[in-house]
């Protein structure tokens, strides 16, 4: 440990939010991070759920190396021809039929940032559509129809974003009804809140179809269905950001697979890159030649660079050659299966839900009122740490308290049992602590 450098990061960093740490990190591989004390730590969060293969894969440690002999970064008017491989395996291998022409940039906002500006110019509209407890990014457009974080502070927001209630099963927004019947009646009202605020220049719904920091909140199928349906009957075009349900996380190719439903946009980010910076916006034909012939321009510094596109050809290889989509699916069940295990022994998990390797657990005071346990929330999460497993928490109070838990495509059985003990124990510890409190 380099002391010096702590202070450093003390005091030359700015602080951008989120959970931190008072350690610094020098490596990592596979499903472990190393501290700069030299402790492995078992990472549940795959990074910033961007590690899909594992940290510093073999495969893409030689991408970035192959790379690096090759080229980098060129003029962007220059397309490599990585780039080109890329789109035509994400146009033949990955993407649901129809979706075709790929936009290549760095980051989830971006690729967002693009969908919609795509999606403005293709309709006429300004008008978006976005769910509660939504994430798309801090940039402009993306930060607007984001709802999962603070949005004070920040000034004027891009105007034209109308909110939807999200589907949550556990905290349905219309008592009295099943899961199903209220995401469905609230989307009802939702749209009809819409429709009689609408100035009648609409241009898009954007989703995410599992609301990551919503709290992995996995809508009924009819629910995606009907949003198909509204986006259609008031032309609008239906964007999903499956930044971080791609490529294999949930156990298929993408959620449009689980859904049975097909976006007029895809954004995909996270899980492209591999831990690199890479993301795409992928479209139809016949919209990206309505956009360009309308002056569509995304023409940034480093959009179709060479680097990230020889790594996300290597990370989709590898995810196909090493059968991981099934692999996350198989996983899944049996990590699904393990939480459950510890549900049964503690009263304060309140919730296990999710697909493959997303998932969720939410924490609450007690089964029947279902109030959010925060506090155990927080205690739990620091003390996972402090014995060697890093997970995320959301603590929003309209939202509860809810461990999000995504770990690698390849992480093992032994390191999934490695994990749930120590988040048992953590718990059990963090319970124990709670009741020596004062009242």
């Amino acid at each position: 440990m380099d002391e010096r450098l702590r202070q450093a990061a003390r005091d030359y960093l700015m602080r951008y939010g989120g959970d931190s740490f008072p350690n610094l990190f020098c490596s990592a591989r596979g499903s472990i991070v190393v501290d700069d004390t030299g402790r492995e730590i078992l990472d549940f969060t795959s990074g910033q759920m961007c590690a899909t293969i594992g940290h510093n894969h073999p495969a893409i440690v030689r991408a970035v190396h192959e790379a690096g002999e090759k080229a980098l970064h060129l003029f962007s008017g220059m397309i490599p021809e990585v780039v080109a491989e890329l789109g035509q395996v994400l146009a033949r291998d990955w993407m649901p039929a129809g979706l075709g022409k790929s936009l290549f940039v760095n980051t989830g906002a971006e690729s967002n940032e693009a969908a919609l500006r795509i999606a403005k110019m293709h309709t006429g509209g300004f008008e978006v559509l976005a769910l509660g407890g939504s994430w798309h990014g801090v940039t402009g457009g993306a930060s607007a129809v984001s709802f999962a974080s603070d949005r004070k502070g920040y000034g004027v927001p891009v105007p034209g974003v109308y909110l939807l209630p999200e589907p949550n099963a556990y905290r349905p927004a219309i008592a009295g009804l099943s899961a199903e019947e209220s995401a469905l009646a609230a989307l009802d009202l939702g749209l009809k809140m819409y429709d009689m605020a609408s100035t009648g220049r609409r241009a898009a719904i954007i989703v995410e179809p599992i609301i990551s920091a919503g709290g992995v909140l996995v809508p009924p199928r009819s629910f995606m269905q009907a949003l198909r349906r509204a986006a259609d009957e008031r032309g609008m075009l239906l964007i999903f950001d499956e930044a971080q349900t791609a490529f294999g996380r949930i156990g298929r190719r993408h959620a449009s697979d689980l859904f049975g439903v097909v976006p007029d946009i895809m954004s995909v980010s996270k899980t492209l890159g591999g831990g690199l910076p890479l993301a795409a916006t992928v479209t139809t034909p016949a919209i990206e030649q309505s956009v360009h012939e309308k002056g569509f321009t995304f023409y940034t510094s480093h959009v179709s660079d060479p680097l990230p596109a020889t790594v996300g050809l290597a990370v989709l290889r590898t995810i196909a050659e090493e059968g991981l989509v099934e692999r996350a699916e198989r996983t899944g069940a049996y990590l699904r299966a393990r939480l459950l295990e510890l549900q049964q022994r503690f009263e304060a998990i309140g919730d296990v839900r999710g697909e493959g390797l997303l998932l969720g657990v939410e924490l609450v005071q007690d089964r029947q009122s279902r109030r959010p346990f925060h506090e155990l929330g927080a205690l739990t999460t620091r003390r996972c740490f402090e014995l060697g497993l890093s997970m995320n928490i959301r603590r929003r109070p309209e939202r509860g308290s809810v461990w999000r838990i995504a770990p690698p495509l390849t992480v093992s059985h032994d390191e999934i049992d490695r994990g749930v003990a120590i988040l048992e124990r953590a718990l059990r510890e963090s319970l124990d602590e709670l009741a020596r409190r004062p009242a």
